[in-house]
């Protein structure tokens, strides 16, 4: 079920650190994003100014490659590829814990995002600017967006923290992060979504990504001598 892995105890504290960190700015990140958006202020009021940009930028072109990217991580395709990865990696690793932790990541993504959109209820960009089909659905936060961070983020974290080379991680970081802007940008493009709905699916996000880190940390991260859990009560139970 689980693999358990043991590093110097500062290692174990820079992840609990590091993850309470990610937990606190995203929650505060989104909580401001949620405050601009129902009071119209601060951070929303770039709403109307970034989608007028990138409505003059379109072409068929780039419209077609934003298509394909709204089609991947949506709700169709991404369950199927979430599921095939799951699969996947059930067959060929020997332990659960990492699969089970990604699909509870992203389970807690899609019922964060469907639940807090009728919420908040902050209407889409008007109709006549949707290339792709008219969606007449609530847009905060972006489900497409929270999607894709929690599941670049969180596969990056679970192979980054087993691996553990420094070239390993740059690659997943920069991939993760290039994988999230390609979507930011193609949710934008076609007029599916204010930029505050976008970054606050960032910020959720982190808030997922954070504890993820934290659980997984504290069930399988262990320093050297520390006690396995299971183990140690099993002497005084054979009497010796």
């Amino acid at each position: 079920m689980v693999e358990e892995r043991y590093v110097q105890p500062a290692e174990r504290r820079r992840l609990y650190i590091g993850a309470s960190a990610m937990i606190v700015i995203g929650a505060a990140g989104f909580a401001f994003l949620l405050v601009s958006v129902l009071t119209h202020s601060g951070f929303a009021l770039l709403d109307r100014p970034v989608e007028q940009w990138f409505d003059a930028q379109r072409s068929a072109s780039t419209t077609g490659f934003m298509i394909v990217l709204a089609v991947i991580f949506g709700p169709v395709a991404m369950p199927i590829i979430v599921a095939i990865t799951l699969v996947i990696w059930i067959i060929v690793a020997r332990h659960l814990w990492r699969p089970i932790l990604l699909a509870c990541g992203m389970v807690t993504g899609v019922i964060l995002a469907e639940g807090l959109a009728p919420i908040v209820q902050h209407p889409r960009p008007p109709i006549g600017m949707m290339l792709f089909g008219i969606d007449r659905t609530f847009s905060f936060p972006s489900g497409h967006v929270l999607g894709t961070c929690d599941f670049l983020l969180i596969m990056s974290y679970l192979f980054a923290s087993r691996i553990r080379r420094a070239w390993f991680t740059t690659v997943a970081l920069v991939v993760a992060i290039l994988g999230i802007s390609a979507q930011v940008i193609s949710r934008l493009y076609l007029g599916y979504h204010w930029i505050s709905d976008t970054t606050a699916s960032m910020a959720l996000s982190l808030v997922i990504v954070g504890t993820v880190i934290i659980v997984d940390t504290h069930r399988t991260v262990r320093v050297p001598g520390e006690r396995v859990v299971g183990k140690a009560s099993k002497p005084q139970e054979d009497g010796t």
